[in-house]
């Protein structure tokens, strides 16, 4: 909803079903702004990866969701090459804001804090392929994107869980 608007939809783009629908161009620049004026107080990726056999309905048959995981970062990195909002504050809208909201403890790099940690390249330049998706949902809505900022690493608990 930061990234698309209902014009994405294009021919009915099942890809673009999501839950609640993708708006207007002014719907998407209201949702910028009140994440820079800082009342939408987190962002996260709403990852709902479908089989491909649920995508291929008419529209409004196909199950709402996108797989979301391995574009999240880069399209948020996206905001602040946009000059919505700097890298830090969008950082925290991923880890500790959305911890404070929901009350637990994490979100934190700390002495004593749990070590769940996403490392990622910045700089990467790669090109969304559907195919090539990690998740056993393959239903993007960004496939041909050109992204820049890679995730490399996840830790969880201070254990490696993904390297690329």
């Amino acid at each position: 909803h930061l990234h698309l608007t209902e014009m994405d939809i294009g021919y009915f783009n099942s890809n673009c079903h999501v839950q609640p629908p993708l708006r207007s161009e002014r719907d998407r620049d209201g949702l910028r702004a009140a994440l820079a004026r800082g009342t939408l107080g987190a962002i996260c990726s709403d990852h709902q990866p479908h089989d491909a056999d649920a995508k291929l309905a008419p529209f409004c048959d196909t199950e709402p969701g996108i797989s979301a995981l391995e574009t999240f970062l880069p399209l948020t990195l996206r905001l602040a090459d946009d000059g919505i909002l700097p890298l830090p504050d969008l950082v925290a809208r991923l880890t500790c804001q959305p911890a404070d909201i929901l009350g637990i403890d994490a979100g934190r790099l700390g002495v004593g804090d749990r070590a769940d940690v996403c490392i990622f390249d910045a700089g990467q330049h790669w090109s969304v392929d559907s195919t090539q998706l990690l998740s056993r949902g393959r239903n993007t809505p960004f496939d041909g994107w050109e992204l820049q900022g890679k995730v490399t690493h996840t830790l969880l608990d201070g254990r490696l869980v993904y390297g690329a």
